[in-house]
This record gives structure tokens, C-alpha cells and sequence, in this order.
């Protein structure tokens, strides 16, 4: 195969990448602090001696859209939004990570998790604990977590120190490579969630437009293949 048929199996190989993670996101339009992904393209360009110049296209990188999502009202005693920059901070077996879904529950022992079982911690990193016996649980808007009154913890925003390192692990979780440290200038509410940042009419437009432009690359490379074959039966004779 010529160049020219790499370079646009390179080109396919990156709209299949982006055909998947358009594909993820319309499957999370419901879900609760979900950021939509794009697919970031990159093209590598060199010239062989005696050749004309060779373009490669790659789709290997990922960008989070953290832009500001609906807030829905649910009532929930541990549903927690936050409105405007940050994150929780969250303790999983693989270490640390962030999230913007904000649905607890306490566990037996009074610790505050995720549906995964997940620890929730506070601002400075420790588990975030409700005495079982609390009755009147309230939450400030700069994350003071009271019960009956009396605040039992300090629920803190949390940012990725690179920001270019937010990486999406599964689900709602995100990691960052180069650390994170506290920071963000949201405000945090009880009794509401997050909805996912997808919009829908975007979404399904963009999965249109990948799909035409993958269709036109087979179209072309079923063509260089027919010509080749072409050649190839003319040469042979």
C-alpha cells in the first residue's frame, strides 16, 4: 500500500476513536456528573529522502469539557452539587481521585461513599464521618457538613494541579497525574445533583458528520484498492 492508503488508515483508525467516545457520551446523557469527551487530533509530518512529504493523522489524546451542567433537585439528605469550578475528592483501591458526582450515603460505620463504596474526604483528606445517630444533617455552601447543629467536617473543592492531566478513569471519576491540591471557587448544595454535560442535538450531530467522513475515507480507500488491483491484472498479462 501507497502513502497515500496509510494515511488515510491513520485517519479512519482516529474517526473509529471518535465515533466510540461520541458514542459513550450520548450513553451517559443521564448520567448524574458526567463530562463529555472529544478527541483531540494530531498530525505528524516528515519527508523521506527523495519522496514527497508523508502526513500522518492521530487521535490518541482526550479533552474533558468541564464546562457547568444542569442541577436537578432531589431532596437527598447526602446529594451534593457543586455550582461553579472544583470537585470531590474521593478514595478509591487505586488511590485518589476526583469526581463531580455528588450522590452518598452513609455506610454502617458513619463514613460517607459513592454507590461504588468509595470514601468521600474532606479538605484536608481524611474521611468524611456522620455520627450514626444524627437526625438533622445540613451542608453549607462552602462544604461545612453539620449534624444537629454541631459540624462534624469541612467537605473541600479539589482541583488537578495540571489541569492538562485530568484524565477520565471510568464512570464519573477522573484522575490527574500530576497531583491534585484544593482549590476552585464553587459553592456546594444539598438536596441537588449534577446532570451530565452532554447535549444531545450536539452529540448526535457530531456523530453524523464522523460517520459521513469515515464513509467517504472507505470509499476512497475501496476505490486506490480497486485501482491497484487494476494495475496489477493490466501488468500481468
Amino acid at each position: 500500500m501507497d502513502s497515500i492508503g496509510y494515511t488515510t488508515l491513520t485517519r479512519q483508525s482516529g474517526l473509529m476513536r471518535e465515533m466510540e467516545v461520541v458514542a459513550h457520551n450520548i450513553a451517559n446523557i443521564s448520567t448524574s456528573g458526567f463530562r463529555r469527551e472529544g478527541v483531540v487530533f494530531s498530525e505528524y509530518v516528515t519527508r523521506l529522502e527523495g519522496e514527497p512529504s508523508l502526513s500522518m493523522a492521530t487521535a490518541s489524546a482526550r479533552n474533558v469539557d468541564l464546562s457547568q451542567a444542569g442541577l436537578s433537585t432531589t431532596g437527598g439528605t447526602y446529594d451534593f452539587a457543586i455550582q461553579g469550578d472544583g470537585f470531590f475528592l474521593i478514595e478509591t483501591p487505586d488511590g485518589e481521585r476526583l469526581t463531580r458526582a455528588g450522590a452518598f450515603t452513609p455506610s454502617d460505620a458513619g463514613e460517607l461513599v459513592t454507590p461504588d463504596g468509595y470514601r468521600l474526604l474532606d479538605a484536608g483528606g481524611a474521611p468524611v464521618v456522620v455520627p450514626p445517630d444524627a437526625r438533622n444533617v445540613g451542608l453549607g455552601q462552602d462544604g461545612t457538613l453539620s449534624a444537629d447543629g454541631v459540624a462534624v467536617a469541612r467537605i473541600g473543592l479539589w482541583q488537578p494541579t495540571d489541569p492538562l492531566t485530568l484524565t477520565h478513569v471510568a464512570g464519573t471519576i477522573f484522575t490527574a497525574s500530576g497531583g491534585v491540591e484544593p482549590g476552585g471557587d464553587g459553592v456546594m448544595l444539598q438536596g441537588m445533583l449534577e446532570d451530565s454535560n452532554v447535549e444531545p442535538v450536539t452529540e448526535v450531530a457530531r456523530m453524523i458528520a464522523v460517520q459521513r467522513a469515515y464513509e467517504m475515507g472507505q470509499t476512497f480507500l475501496d476505490r486506490e484498492d480497486a485501482r491497484i488491483r487494476s494495475v496489477i491484472q493490466t501488468l500481468g498479462r
